[in-house]
């Protein structure tokens, strides 16, 4: 092992790991907020990438400079969710390890649309195997990911929500992508956002729409926001949605900035989800917070994140979603009840509660933080051990 070097000075040090630092990702956005309630709470913080987005340039270092800076006492936090050498990397120090899981997509799910993402998922949980008993804490965003982590070895572990800040999105909205789905606006729209991939099953919500165009709504649209990182699945979608003559009502739009999400948010009559394999589900509680109610497939975290504010869905049949999605925009009083209750569940998960009890969890393991006593130990953090 290499051996950690510098003084032994100053307030601890609770460094971040990420193999990629990327803009309008949950994980990116995460790390940097986390990294910034970190400094707040008077520890030094900083984040290592194995590769860093041009947009977020300055806001990293590259991973091989943290040994000539490293001092004894320092906690390295590995922010994981994909396979990569940072693992390797962190296996080889001697500091105190903390997992921060955001979950890995199963490598059944690829299926024959992504050879290489299932290898890859298989390649992240064997190193999730390695890690997680080396690690002196574990850290999940939802109770679904923590038993990933109690399965992989991990001997301490805590729920600590995904930090999001969603004040991003309460900027004025694109008002060119307002207008534009204002003019051509007829029938109810539909908003998912997500990456294009068979685990998030876009081609079940483009049957659904096909369904609800049919039943109740034949100017209904849905727009797929997010990026294609699948070439073939995109492909396939595309030519799903000609075949069912859908072409002028499914837009996939493609990765957009946050002014432009605001929009397509304010825009949105429902958000439908019918994603089978959600670690946690951002999407879900930024379309809480922007008013838009949620009927959303039951999958992995979803019922825990939804908590009874949106409608959790027990099969994905397309006549069963379009029935669902037609009672909420049919029924004021229910949708009513449904954006006040969403609101409330996206207020509990705020930026500050979030930040809070991410503090409380890692003090267990760094100690109070520096020049203020800790304040509470977090919902479902014990100290020493559990939760």
């Amino acid at each position: 092992m290499n051996g950690s070097v510098g003084r032994d000075d100053g307030p601890p040090a609770v460094h971040q790991f990420v193999p990629a630092l990327i803009p309008r990702d949950a994980t990116g956005s995460h790390t940097l907020l986390l990294r910034d309630a970190l400094r707040a709470a008077g520890w030094r913080s900083e984040v290592y990438a194995e590769a860093t987005h041009d947009e977020l340039r300055g806001e990293s270092q590259p991973i091989e400079r943290y040994a000539a800076t490293a001092r004894p006492g320092d906690v390295l936090v590995y922010q994981f969710s994909t396979s990569s050498m940072v693992a390797d990397y962190l296996l080889g120090r001697p500091e105190r390890l903390v997992l921060d899981y955001h979950n890995v997509t199963r490598p059944e799910l690829y299926g024959t649309w992504d050879p290489e993402g299932a290898r890859r998922s298989d390649e992240a949980f064997e190193q999730l195997g390695r890690l997680a008993p080396r690690a002196v804490l574990g850290l999940a965003d939802s109770a679904f990911n923590e038993e990933d982590l109690r399965r992989a070895g991990c001997r301490r572990t805590a729920v600590v929500p995904v930090l999001v800040d969603f004040h991003r999105l309460e900027v004025a909205p694109d008002q060119r992508v307002l207008r534009h789905l204002a003019a051509e606006r007829q029938g109810a729209d539909w908003l998912f956002v997500g990456r294009l991939v068979p685990s998030k099953a876009q081609h079940r919500l483009v049957e659904a729409l096909w369904a609800y165009r049919r039943l109740y709504d034949p100017h209904a649209r849905l727009h797929l926001v997010g990026p294609a990182p699948n070439a073939p699945y995109l492909a396939a979608l595309r030519d799903f949605v000609d075949d069912l003559g859908l072409g002028g009502a499914v837009r996939l739009v493609g990765e957009v900035s946050d002014t432009a999400l605001a929009a397509y948010y304010a825009a949105a009559d429902v958000y439908v989800s019918l994603s089978v394999h959600e670690g946690f589900g951002v999407p879900l509680l930024e379309s809480m917070s922007a008013g838009v109610p949620v009927v959303a497939r039951r999958a992995g975290a979803v019922p825990a994140t939804v908590a009874g504010a949106g409608l959790v869905l027990e099969r994905d049949e397309p006549g069963y979603v379009a029935a669902s999605v037609h009672r909420v925009l049919a029924d004021p009083v229910l949708r009513t009840r449904m954006v006040a209750a969403g609101r409330v569940r996206a207020d509990r998960h705020s930026l500050a509660g979030s930040a809070e009890r991410a503090v409380a969890a890692l003090a267990t393991v760094v100690g109070a933080p520096p020049g203020r006593p800790l304040a509470r130990v977090g919902a479902g953090v014990l100290p020493g051990g559990g939760r």
